[in-house]
């Protein structure tokens, strides 16, 4: 699979799929903001890609190529677009982070789901980036994905922008899983927002819920265990509009007839007042409307003269609020239509459908006042595309305060949409105002739209990610040499263990759980294969061959669990226990008390522990079992959501202990007082014997050490799913068996 040095992280892609009368489907360029502020930053960089779904629910569509970006689309079954995308993000999030004007819904099963789904993506992405490529996440519906990112990618340079209001700590506390969207964004080097306010209500947060320090606008994000800190940005990046594509269109002879001709469908009043908004209930279209009819009601407004063209484009009609809206706001025009519309036109002329660039761009121009009354809103980009589209300097701007538009465009006149008189008044002050005061108050209103572009925007971030986000030494990438999924074939690794079986001296070394013994709830459950423990047992008595088991339990637990011979090298605790030592392996080369504790060791064991055994306690089902020189947290017996939830309290906790190495395995987080890993100890094992070359079989993330450390002739095989740094792959211990009775038959020359 190719890589890129730019990869856009999105829901949506940016293109959307038409059905051709011959069924065949053509992908075309959406006319997001987003969209073209990325077309033509991309251009610039050697190499650009688009993470997002297709916008259709099943099976996603191979990778493909759209306006010179290659395109990957993610999958979504119905079920989660159901719950991530109408549920999580628009039933929870959506309206948390707009003052709860409507009351956010929290359901569980959401949540398991935005997280699955930001997993996806965020592997999706990780997969598709070049070594120190940037990467860019966009908007609420993916806050995970940033720290799953980094967690597979720690040399990409990551930047988040949030599209909507980020709400004040308030009604952010409220949220039950507030902690994790908070650990998920500070996975960013830039976390990037509409306004600063938004940036400080951030900030606020990082500082109350999670304690992180921070200095202006750079957080400090400890490290878990011995991880170093980082420095992560928030701040405010106000987005903007394509305005040299809007102008152009603006002066285009057609779309000016066209507006004259809108002029005289309306009747040729003397004033056209225009509101275009998406269908929600964030946007004040009710506010708007109740406005409208006491002006008529009380006479201020004549209809004859006057009217109101209100442009609500459908949206998230699957979700009850939306329906409930759309049903409130046409009884509104009808009930208004009713009682003033004169004969032969409306008083409001209302339309639930999409117009297209042309169209609106014609009616800006025909607009005398646009009103935008967002109740709350990231930014409002209707402000500025009308702003764009008055080259004549004419028409008046009537802008709600707590829209993010309302911060650069200050000409305007800025409203309190809630209250009904103010905005009465200032539709009033708008539809009276005279000519040169448009002009003066436009004039400033372009300047600002005009010098501040959609490009402008992205550079601006990018840049500032580039600067930010670019360490002095790069962290190598995670070595994958087989992606999820993908696996050389059976003849392959039987002649890959061919080869390995003609060399001299070799190591053979295997993990336990999940290798040897199949994975179970009870872990004292646990048995290895008689066949598989048989054969390890006559490759250690063949010449030329050692043998070592290298598992994360306990040294007493492992021997216990095998009853292997003395040639058989047991190590445990992840490599800080190991066992004797043959007659043919240098102890001078590996050191046989490779477990070193002091007081102050043995004082912060029992600390971790107490803090461990204080979160098992929290979630039923949750275990710790104590080693030598480390805790470990076991949670696959935790009862429902326990098990995520004591996983990312151990993880939470691990912050504070920067002398700490810490282990996430498969359900297990291990707290080690002492620094090692199988990585190093199957390294040492290799000298002590001198092998001259050997092969490693591992299941689990703390595996990746020993997969990472590969040589040409080494063999590294990975049992069970995932991306791996192991050069084969297996699916099972059933097939653990039989690579090792192969390996013994073609030691033995029986091959």
């Amino acid at each position: 699979m190719p890589t890129h040095d730019l990869v856009v992280v999105a829901n949506r892609l940016p293109v959307d799929a038409h059905t051709e009368p011959d069924g065949s489907v053509r992908w075309v360029t959406s006319p997001g903001g987003l969209v073209t502020a990325m077309e033509s930053v991309m251009r610039g960089v050697d190499s650009g890609a688009w993470v997002g779904w297709a916008g259709s629910p099943g099976e996603a569509p191979e990778p493909f190529e759209a306006d010179g970006m290659q395109l990957y689309p993610v999958d979504l079954s119905a079920e989660e677009v159901r719950a991530y995308y109408e549920g999580f993000s628009n039933g929870t999030l959506w309206p948390l982070y707009h003052d709860v004007i409507a009351d956010p819904v929290f359901h569980r099963t959401w949540w398991d789901t935005y997280r699955e789904v930001n997993e996806r993506f965020a592997t999706a992405a990780a997969q598709v980036a070049s070594p120190g490529a940037t990467v860019w996440v966009h908007d609420y519906q993916l806050q995970l994905v940033p720290t799953m990112i980094r967690t597979q990618r720690p040399d990409l340079r990551i930047g988040f922008f949030n599209h909507i209001p980020f709400p004040p700590f308030e009604l952010f506390a409220q949220l039950p899983k507030r902690n994790q969207v908070l650990r998920g964004l500070l996975g960013a080097d830039l976390v990037g927002f509409q306004r600063e306010r938004d940036a400080l209500n951030f900030l606020t947060c990082v500082r109350q819920l999670l304690g992180h320090a921070h200095s202006h606008h750079d957080i400090t994000v400890p490290g878990i265990g011995s991880e170093p800190a980082r420095t992560v940005t928030a701040r405010a990046f106000p987005i903007s509009i394509d305005t040299q594509a809007v102008s152009a269109l603006a002066e285009d002879p057609e779309v000016i007839e066209r507006a004259r001709e809108l002029r005289r469908e309306l009747g040729d009043p003397k004033k056209v007042v225009v509101g275009v908004d998406r269908l929600d209930y964030t946007k004040g279209i009710r506010h708007r409307l109740k406005a409208w009819g006491e002006l008529l009601n009380d006479g201020a407004i004549d209809p004859h003269d006057a009217i109101l063209v209100q442009v609500a484009t459908p949206s998230r009609e699957r979700v009850d609020a939306y329906r409930q809206l759309r049903d409130e706001v046409e009884l509104t025009v009808g009930r208004i239509n009713g009682d003033f519309a004169p004969i032969g036109r409306p008083a409001i002329s209302y339309m639930h459908r999409s117009f297209d660039r042309r169209e609106m761009t014609a009616l800006y121009r025909a607009a005398d006042v646009v009103l935008v009354t967002a109740l709350r809103d990231g930014m409002n980009l209707v402000a500025k595309e009308y702003v764009a589209s008055r080259p004549d300097e004419q028409g008046v701007l009537v802008l709600s305060e707590f829209a993010g538009a309302a911060d650069e465009l200050r000409a305007a006149i800025l409203v309190n949409p809630h209250d009904i008189d103010e905005l009465k008044t200032a539709i009033l002050h708008a539809l009276a105002m005279p000519e040169d005061e448009q002009r003066t108050a436009m004039q400033s209103l372009r300047r600002q739209v005009l010098d501040n572009d959609v490009q402008g925007w992205a550079r601006s971030f990018l840049g500032e990610l580039e600067a930010k986000g670019r360490p002095d030494e790069p962290a190598a990438a995670p070595l994958v040499r087989l992606a999820q999924g993908s696996a050389p074939s059976a003849e392959e690794l039987d002649a890959a263990l061919t080869a390995f079986a003609s060399t001299p001296r070799i190591l053979v070394a295997s993990d336990f759980d999940g290798v040897l013994a199949p994975i179970v709830a009870d872990r004292d459950a646990a048995a290895a294969d008689p066949q598989a423990l048989s054969a390890l047992r006559e490759l250690a008595e063949s010449e030329g061959v050692n043998v070592a088991l290298v598992s994360g339990r306990a040294l007493e637990d492992l021997d216990a669990r095998t009853g292997m011979p003395l040639s058989v090298v047991l190590v445990g605790s992840h490599g800080a226990e190991v066992g004797a030592l043959p007659h043919d392996m240098d102890a001078g080369t590996l050191d046989g008390d490779a477990l070193r504790m002091d007081e102050d060791d043995q004082r912060l064991l029992e600390s971790i522990t107490a803090t461990l055994e204080q979160i098992a306690t929290k979630h039923p089902g949750a275990e710790v079992e104590v080693k030598p020189a480390s805790a470990v947290l076991h949670t696959r017996r935790a009862r429902g959501r326990g098990r995520i939830n004591a996983t990312e309290a151990a993880l939470e906790y691990a912050r504070s202990l920067p002398d700490v190495k810490v282990t996430p395995g498969k359900e297990v987080v291990e707290f080690s007082v002492v620094d090692s890993s199988k990585g190093e100890a199957i390294a040492t094992l290799a000298r002590a014997c001198a092998a001259d070359a050997w092969l490693y079989l591992g299941d689990d993330v703390t595996d990746e050490s020993a997969f990472g450390r590969l040589g040409d002739h080494d063999l590294g095989i990975k049992v069970g799913a995932g991306d791996t740094a192991a050069t084969f792959r297996v699916d099972s211990p059933e097939e653990v068996t039989g690579v090792l009775e192969r390996l013994l038959a073609l030691r033995r020359g029986e091959g």
